[in-house]
């Protein structure tokens, strides 16, 4: 934003993460981020996707999902939940998971998780499930708190440590590098661009 005074845009998000990841992102692209909206999960963002929309009619908006395994791909998913955006929605799905994105900054996370940069998958939005391989690499951690926050105990029955939110938020905040992780994420590279050219609309 070179121009003029950015656009602030209203936003609906699926968790706490994907709102932290998002702020990051459009802090980084020099956009102001006003309400955030939803941050109880992929369904109930999907039985709000037609308010947002209409909203976006007169003033800019933008929805990040996970694509998970809900679809083939990315324009699927959007294609499904919203055929027909409205002038000022930006609609954007993390490949697969927002997850993929904080692995694409591959020296910080390495060095963040406590890990070998070697360890970090070169290709993250070709991974099944991201948040699972950051489990596993948690597991491997030189840092004791790393792998007693994010990975899950024994016998709890969870699928995250009990602190993986708030190590990923403070990675987000403190470490990760949107400019640098769309080098290893497509997903990254085309969000970065499309929330860019959505902020600087006359």
């Amino acid at each position: 934003m070179t121009s003029r005074d950015p656009h602030a845009f209203s936003a609906a998000v699926e968790g706490p993460i994907d709102e932290a990841v998002l702020r990051r992102v459009l802090s980084d692209l020099g956009i102001v981020l006003g309400p955030v909206f939803g941050k109880k999960g992929k369904s109930f963002l999907r039985t709000r996707i037609h308010g947002y929309n209409s909203a976006a009619i007169h003033s800019y908006w933008t929805v990040l999902i996970d694509l998970d395994h809900d679809a083939d791909c990315a324009p699927a998913l959007r294609q499904e939940w919203l055929p027909s955006p409205a002038r000022f929605m930006c609609f954007r799905v993390a490949v697969r998971e927002v997850e993929s994105w904080l692995l694409a900054d591959r020296e910080r996370f390495a060095r963040f998780i406590g890990v070998p940069k070697e360890r970090i998958p070169g290709e993250p939005d070709q991974l099944e499930n991201p948040k699972r391989t950051i489990i596993d690499l948690a597991r491997r951690s030189r840092r004791s708190e790393i792998r007693r926050d994010v990975v899950p105990r024994t016998g709890s029955g969870r699928e995250v440590g009990p602190g993986y939110t708030s190590r990923m938020i403070e990675f987000v905040h403190s470490h990760w590098r949107p400019s640098a992780a769309e080098s290893h994420s497509d997903s990254m590279r085309r969000c970065r661009a499309r929330l860019a050219a959505c902020g600087n609309e006359p």
